[in-house]
């Protein structure tokens, strides 16, 4: 191949490369399309499922929630809902930069999450990079591991509107929140209760 053969070559694999997707599991507020689409309008809700041997959680104060927003801690025996979005490659810039990855406040994994048929999916998941330990059985959330109550609507309505399991979103209901409202500009639009 002469050199401008590669040129093209190149060319070709890049846009492939740019046209691909990649999985994303969402348990926060991520599981409200209307939320996702807001920096991700590429992503198509695939379906749902869980991860395995993890807890959801709360932590680091995030002024635009006016709470702690969820992350994912390794918790044996517990399990973790969420919805899994195929998003364009085109956008991962854009959830990482919603996620604080240029900021150190998340990390990406890639972890298996358990299908309603069985099997498991990779998917691209964040968690804070600053983790708390997991809650004791009977141990009460602090106010710092508290989320907002709008950061709480959002995700239930998102759990909702994914369809995850009713004893689930019965326990996103029972999550202590601080009773603050969150930024008002993504309250007014995505707090909005979806009919049960």
């Amino acid at each position: 191949l002469g050199v401008p053969a590669i040129i093209i070559l190149l060319l070709v694999c890049s846009v492939e490369m740019a046209a691909g997707t990649f999985h994303y599991f969402a348990y926060g507020s991520n599981l409200l399309g209307k939320r996702i689409h807001i920096q991700n309008p590429t992503a198509v809700r695939r379906g749902y499922g869980y991860l395995q041997d993890y807890g959801l959680d709360f932590f680091h104060y995030a002024a635009r929630w006016r709470g702690a927003p969820a992350t994912i801690v390794g918790q044996k025996g517990e399990r973790v809902w969420g919805a899994i979005w195929e998003i364009d490659n085109s956008n991962l810039a854009d959830l990482d930069r919603q996620e604080g990855v240029h900021n150190s406040v998340y990390k990406p994994l890639t972890l298996p999450v358990v299908l309603p048929t069985g099997g498991t999916l990779d998917c691209r998941v964040y968690q804070l990079v600053n983790n708390p330990c997991p809650l004791g059985a009977t141990e009460e959330r602090p106010y710092e591991r508290q989320p907002s109550k709008t950061y709480m609507n959002i995700i239930i309505n998102g759990a909702k509107e994914t369809g995850l399991p009713e004893e689930y979103i019965s326990w996103l209901k029972s999550v202590q929140h601080n009773g603050n409202t969150g930024d008002p500009q993504l309250s007014l639009e995505l707090e909005k209760p979806i009919d049960d």
